[in-house]
Parts: C-alpha cells; structure tokens; sequence
C-alpha cells in the first residue's frame, strides 16, 4: 500500500509538470511565436530530461522501499514461525501434562475406591467387635455377679487403695531419709558457705572525734556569744561537744550522715578559715549535696560489684545510705554485702536462683535507712518499700520474713534469715559492752526463774535463746505452752534486746530407783 501511495504522488507530480508546460506553451505562443517555439522547444527538452530524472528517481524510490517491504515482511514471516514454534512446544507440554493428570487421576479413583473397600470392611469389623465387646460383658456380669458401673466402681476403689498404700511407704522412706540425711547436709551447706566468704570486722561508734591542730581554732568555731557553734548545730543537727580536751571536738549524733556532712563542713571551715553564720549555711549546704551523691555512687558501685541489675533509682540510694548506718558496730552496708555474698553460695548449693537470693540478701535490712517515719520493725517497712519500687515477689517475701514478721512462702527466704544470722553472729561482727551483754544475760534468766514452776534458766546463743527447766510436779504439757508465752511476752514488755529471744520450755518427769 505504501508502494501504491508513492506512485499516485508521482504520477500527479509528472502530470501537474506536463500541464504547467504546455500552458506556458500555450501562453508564450500568444506572445511571440518564434521565440515561443524556440521557448518550446528548449522547455519540451527540459521537461523531458526533467521527467526522465524524476521517473528514475521515483524508481529508485519505489524499488528501495520494496526491498524495505521485503525485508520487514521476512521479518515478521520469521518471528511468527518462531511463535509457532513456540506454540506448538507449549501445546505440546500441555498435551504431556494433561495425560499425566489423567493417569494420576485415573490412580486416585482407584485407591478411592480401594479406600472405601477397605472403610467398609472395617466398620464391620467394628460392628462386630462391638458386638463381641457387648456378650463379653454380659457373660462377665452374668459371671461376676456385679454390674458394669459397679464393678469400675470396685476397681476405681482398689487402684486408689494401692495408690495411698504406695505413697505413705514413698513418703515414709523419704521422710526417713531426710532425717538421716538434712542436718549433716545442712551442716555441710552452711560451713563451706561460711568458709568461702570472708569480711572484715567494722566498728562504727555514735560520736566522730574531729582533730585540730591547736586549741586557737576552737574560738573561731565557737565564734562571739557561740553564734558559730549554733549555726553549725542548726544547720547539720549534730551536736558539737567543745570541752578542756586538747585539740579535739566531738561530734554526737544518733544519725551517721548527719555527723558525715557535720565533720565534712567542718573539716572545710576549719581549712577555709572563714566561720561565720552565712558561711556556715553555705558550705553545710554544699557538703549536703555532696554526701547525697556519694550515697547514690556508692549504691550504684555496691549493685555493679554484686552483679545486680535492674534496682530502681531509690532503691540504690537506699543502698548507698547503708554505709552512713551500723548495727551493734557492724556496717550496715559490709553487713548486706556479706549477707549477699553468703546467699548466693547458699542457693547455688541448693539448686535455686543465685541472682534472686544475693538480691534479697543486698536488700534485706532497707527498712533500717527509710526515710519514713514508720512504727513498723524495719522488716516489714523493707518488704513495703520493695513492692512500692516493684522488686520480685520471693525477693519482698525474703525482706520481710528474716525475722518471722511474715510467714515465708520462698525458699530464698530461710535462706536469708539463715546468712542473716550467720554475718552477725560471727566473731567480731557486732560490738558490745560486755557489762551490758551480761546484765541482759542476768535478766533474762532472773525474769524466767521468777514465773512459778520454774526450776533453771539458761540464756544461750549470746541471749538469743532462753532455756527454761519446768518442774514436772508443777506445770503440766499444757501449762507448758502457756508458760512459754507468758514468758515471751513479759521479755517483750520488760527487757530491751537485739532482734529476737527464743523461749523453749522443757518439762520431763524422771523416775530413778537403785537395785542393791
């Protein structure tokens, strides 16, 4: 068609040439015969070579773009009998697919049809078991002389007879086993757990004796009219005792931190050399600050040396106050640390968590640095302190059950009373004036051997336990409780003791006779 198009352009080309020719003919003819002839002739002979070239030319075209067509029509030929090709492989493929699915097909109907075989023949076997199943029972309970239900009921009932039988003699032998076993286990538990863990002994006492490097410096700290001495005992709360001592003041007070920041501003205005009231105010102060961030830095360095993660803020400055306190002249804070230390040996011996009991451990005696005004003993106010900051039931359980406040629902809690007893109660842990220690011995023993029917009295375990001998004619096995706690209570209501005094009351009845 392309072809066809070009070769009508080319015609009307030629032929709109030949009519514009001889119009031009026609036209100089008018004007001038002669030179229109010669005009003619010189127009006919260039229209002619003219048309020639252009005939030519529009050969050369139409012979170009037919072998153009040409091409482009092998072309397309070519790609359709590659797609035919295609075709047919893909009719092919499809052809060898379609004759395995139905040889795959033709095989599932067949083992369908085996199957059904196969479930019919089974439903009645079923039926027939069943069936035989039925006569069974009715030949057994025809034998038996006893229904179905009963005799399950029978049978239940023996099964569970067996069963108790079998766990009392289990119980029995375990039991058995226990006690032969648990005290030598125990022993061996609690002296290596003793025997790998080793602290010093610290004292701390109630004053801080402040040195000075002559007796002119204590003037200047009294200051005129003792304005100084009242600014310092007012802003730190500490009293500052000034007496014909040489050159030492001491500071007294119930609260350690308080007597830190009092001989830190101190030690400060003593170096500074100006003690005045303003002063005075703005150094304590500063110290203030200062102790407050130690006390966090100490209970975050106490968490990453114990490997404790995880403690909230306020709890770690509870931590950290802990080296500030002492108890009985042991350091409240070496004394959480070892008690940390000795549960973690402890649980790991028993096979429970050793993270769990050395963070109970840390945090056992809390309550004693709680900023509350709390007239609760300072295991419960601990446990409180711990479920407000969302520690580990078993761990607040651990705090608050160390003294028997609460009853222990853990195993990590004995665990911590356990090495809470065993840090303060080894030598040199805790301080004491022997005269108080035995004057408390005394009354614990003179309260007991007054209650009647009381033959002896014994205070053991540094008076954490009292012994009391009943006399067998006087106080009966149930008179003997009542004596027990008539005892306890006047302890609690008369005496002032350390932690917890135990009354055990024994009464036994001998009877002796000589054969001569």
């Amino acid at each position: 068609m392309e072809i066809t198009y070009v070769a009508i352009l080319l015609a009307t080309l030629i032929v709109g040439l030949a009519v514009g020719y001889l119009w031009g003919y026609a036209f100089l003819k008018r004007l001038n015969t002669t030179k229109a002839a010669q005009i003619i002739k010189e127009a006919e002979a260039k229209a002619e070579t003219l048309l020639k070239d252009k005939m030519l030319e529009a050969k050369e075209k139409i012979l170009a773009m037919k072998a153009e067509h040409e091409n482009y029509v092998r072309e397309v030929e070519k790609k359709l009998q590659e797609q035919v090709q295609r075709l047919k492989g893909k009719e092919q493929a499809l052809q060898q697919k379609l004759e395995y699915t139905n040889r795959l097909q033709h095989a599932l109907q067949e083992k369908d049809k085996a199957a059904k075989e196969k479930l019919d023949m089974l439903q009645k076997r079923e039926e027939e078991l069943e069936k035989i199943k039925v006569r069974s029972i009715q030949q057994l309970e025809a034998l038996s002389g006893l229904s179905r239900e009963e005799a399950r009921r029978q049978l239940v009932e023996t099964i569970k007879n067996e069963a108790r039988a079998e766990a009392a003699a289990f119980i029995q032998s375990t039991m058995e086993e226990a006690r032969l076993t648990a005290q030598k286990e125990a022993r061996r538990i609690v002296i290596q757990t003793i025997q790998r863990i080793g602290t010093e002994t610290a004292v701390e006492n109630a004053i801080t004796v402040f040195p000075l490097e002559n007796d002119d410096i204590k003037g200047r700290i009294i200051g005129r009219e003792g304005r100084n001495i009242r600014a310092l005992e007012a802003a730190t709360g500490v009293e500052f005792i000034i007496d014909d001592t040489p050159e030492t003041i001491v500071l007294s007070c119930f609260d350690p931190v308080r007597r830190e920041i009092a001989r830190l501003a101190l030690q400060q205005l003593v170096l500074d050399g100006r003690i005045h009231p303003g002063r005075i105010e703005e150094v304590v102060e500063k110290v203030t600050k200062q102790i407050e961030d130690e006390i966090v830095e100490v209970g975050k360095r106490t968490a990453i040396d114990l490997g404790i993660h995880g403690l909230h803020p306020e709890l770690i400055r509870y931590v950290g106050r802990m080296k500030y306190r002492s108890s009985y002249g042991q350091n409240l804070l070496q004394h959480s640390r070892e008690v940390a230390n000795l549960c973690a040996v402890m649980a790991a011996e028993l096979g429970l968590n050793p993270k769990l009991a050395k963070r109970a451990g840390l945090l056992h005696d809390i309550g004693k640095v709680s900023d509350v005004d709390n007239e609760l003993p300072h295991a419960l106010l601990g446990m409180k302190l711990a479920e407000k900051y969302k520690e580990n039931p078993e761990v607040c359980n651990a705090i608050g059950a160390h003294h028997d406040e609460i009853e222990m629902t853990s195993l990590i809690s004995p665990i911590v009373q356990v090495c809470d007893a065993i840090s303060g109660a080894r030598p040199g842990a805790r301080r004491e004036v022997t005269a108080s220690y035995i004057q408390r011995i005394k009354d614990l023993e003179n309260l007991a051997m007054a209650m009647p029917g009381v033959s002896k009295a014994f205070a053991i375990q540094a008076g954490r336990e009292l012994r009391v001998i009943a006399e067998s004619d006087k106080v009966s096995d149930q008179e003997a409780d009542a004596l027990a706690l008539s005892i306890s209570q006047k302890i609690q209501k008369e005496l002032t003791y350390p932690g917890q005094v135990k009354v055990t009351v024994i009464r036994e009845k001998r009877s002796v006779a000589i054969a001569r």
